[in-house]
């Protein structure tokens, strides 16, 4: 009797539909029958599909935890390690199994031009100097990342500096391809930005994402997350997944991302190129 399909899915950003072909791709090379189901959602979409069978698998992020699991410590998911093992622990109860997550981190952060980054400016430690000295700074961001206490604030209150209205540029919406464009070419006098750790403009517009010492922010590190009862179907999962993410460092996806949002590529393209160079399918 033939074994039921593995059904993949994924979130319905650049990443997540990056990350998703690229499971569906390694799982077919392997010879297992797969559904396509990635690009599905947001989070709260394909995290209900996991917990209610729709789907088997797909990659998740261990900062959502937080969301998922608002009863464990803050401090939790600012750490890479206690944020993976703690998620891995508690969804191990929803029988949901995560494998190892890639060294990366797609969370919020502040990206800085070619320019300002020779200056020295890449840390937020840098960054907090750099403005304390009367260096020129000048932020795109939008009201949301100005405005909620986990973004800007944090930053602000962690690392001691602070920007008047004249050293931000207000855009509407978060978009952060139009803050990351706005820092490449000074629009306005734009030398920083509002962005995602793993955002494709960066590599591509030649930012530098600002090392975040303190661990401000939650760390978003992507891995791909299983129901048990899939993982016992197809054991060899557990063994085909893992080499592949802890490849995924946070320039390989950034230039990976950008191939899709920059230069108008399909995710499963990109996907089934890298895994060929990389000799993970052929």
């Amino acid at each position: 009797m033939a074994q039921k399909p593995v059904i993949v899915g994924s979130k319905i950003d650049t990443e997540g539909a990056l990350l998703g072909k690229m499971i569906v791709l390694l799982l077919r090379h392997h010879g297992m029958e797969v559904q396509d189901r990635t690009e599905l959602g947001g989070t709260p979409i394909v995290r209900q599909a996991i917990l209610s069978g729709q789907v088997d698998l797909y990659p998740e992020y261990t900062g959502n935890g937080a969301i998922f699991f608002p009863e464990a410590p803050v401090d939790t998911w600012r750490d890479a390690r206690k944020a993976y093992a703690t998620v891995k622990e508690l969804d191990a109860e929803n029988e949901l199994v995560w494998l190892p997550p890639a060294p990366a981190n797609n969370t919020w952060a502040i990206a800085v031009s070619q320019e300002l980054a020779g200056k020295g400016v890449r840390t937020l430690e840098d960054f907090a100097r750099h403005i304390s000295q009367g260096g020129n700074v000048k932020l795109a961001a939008c009201d949301e990342f100005v405005e909620r206490p986990d973004a800007l604030p944090a930053f602000t209150k962690a690392y001691g500096f602070s920007l008047s209205k004249e050293q931000m540029l207000i855009l509407s919406g978060c978009n952060t391809a139009q803050t990351e464009q706005a820092a490449a070419q000074g629009i306005d006098g734009v030398n920083a930005a509002m962005a995602y750790g793993t955002d494709g403009g960066l590599a591509a517009l030649g930012l530098t994402v600002l090392a975040d010492p303190k661990s401000v922010q939650p760390v978003y590190a992507p891995a791909p997350l299983v129901r048990r009862e899939a993982l016992e179907r197809y054991p060899s999962i557990e063994a085909i997944l893992p080499p592949v993410f802890s490849d995924l460092d946070q320039k390989t996806l950034q230039e990976l991302n950008a191939r899709i949002s920059i230069e108008g590529l399909d995710a499963e393209s990109v996907a089934r190129e890298y895994l060929s160079s990389r000799g993970y399918i052929h």
